[in-house]
């Protein structure tokens, strides 16, 4: 490697990514159910207080939909058009007895995520599992390239408990890595065990140093939450799920779409299909 290489090399390893702290703003939530209205109201109240960290930086106006609203995946479009909420929030399988194979998220879902740019909170199934933990203590936003991701970072934030922990999570696929790396053991010219170790160095090392920035910019703006780093290489689906029991998550924050199709992002929809007693917020 020549000097201007070696300078040049120097200079990108310098170059870091920061973060910078918004308070996100949510002002209204939908709550989307197949139920009647006694047995909606009672799952709205149910999220409301799932929710609270969200009212205790401001007022949420709450709009409730029951059974009756909506027949299709269109006619439910039509209200959050009609609505536009800063969050909705609702559960797998709506209009859909589904739910009880665990196999799949079900039609609505699948457009509410992909089809609009609000953030769905999807909850347990009120007919299966008992109502959400009335906290977000220990939320966990992941994702498998955090640097740079300010949306999903300040998004995660806004539903921290007061004096929460915010788990901010990098999980590079180790069969990707070792795809790679045996590509680099096929070239002479390149030390291979040297590349193992110099390549996975820098890759943990930029989310870690974008997790310290984090949270610098949290220590400035005095928010009351403690972050924790969780930088890895893995088998990216069952690392998660061992991460979320270890950790106790309340709450897991992830990313839903992709920029190459229409279809959600696959590992988001792994996970959701996989952690259904787990809250999940699907930007």
């Amino acid at each position: 490697m020549d000097k201007v290489d070696q300078f040049e090399s120097a200079f990108r390893a310098a170059a870091r990514v920061v973060f910078h702290y918004r308070l996100m703003s949510i002002r209204s939530a939908m709550v989307v159910t197949d139920l009647d209205a006694t047995a909606a109201e009672k799952f709205a109240a149910d999220a409301q207080a799932f929710t609270a960290a969200l009212a205790g930086r401001n007022e949420v106006s709450w709009l409730t939909i029951t059974k009756d609203r909506f027949e299709t995946a269109k006619d439910l479009l039509s209200l959050v058009e009609e609505q536009h909420p800063d969050l909705i929030v609702t559960y797998r399988c709506l209009h859909s007895t589904a739910w009880q194979l665990g196999f799949t998220l079900g039609a609505y879902i699948d457009v509410l995520t992909q089809a609009t740019t609000t953030p769905v909170l999807l909850l347990p199934h009120p007919a299966r599992d008992s109502a959400a933990a009335g906290h977000t203590d220990k939320v966990m936003a992941i994702t498998d390239h955090l640097v740079g991701d300010q949306r999903l970072v300040n998004t995660a934030l806004a539903f921290v408990a007061p004096h929460g922990t915010l788990y901010l999570t990098h999980v590079e696929d180790d069969a990707d890595f070792e795809r790679y790396i045996d590509a680099v053991g096929k070239i002479p010219d390149i030390n291979t065990d040297s590349a193992r170790k110099l390549i996975s160095e820098q890759l943990l090392k930029e989310p870690r140093d974008y997790i310290h920035s984090v949270a610098t910019a949290l220590d400035t703006a005095g928010v009351t939450c403690t972050t924790e780093a969780v930088v890895t290489i893995g088998h990216r689906v069952n690392e998660y799920r061992s991460l979320i029991e270890k950790h106790g998550v309340d709450l897991l924050v992830m990313n839903t779409k992709d920029e190459d199709h229409s279809a959600m992002h696959g590992l988001a929809y792994a996970l959701a299909v996989e952690l259904r007693h787990t809250p999940l917020l699907m930007l």
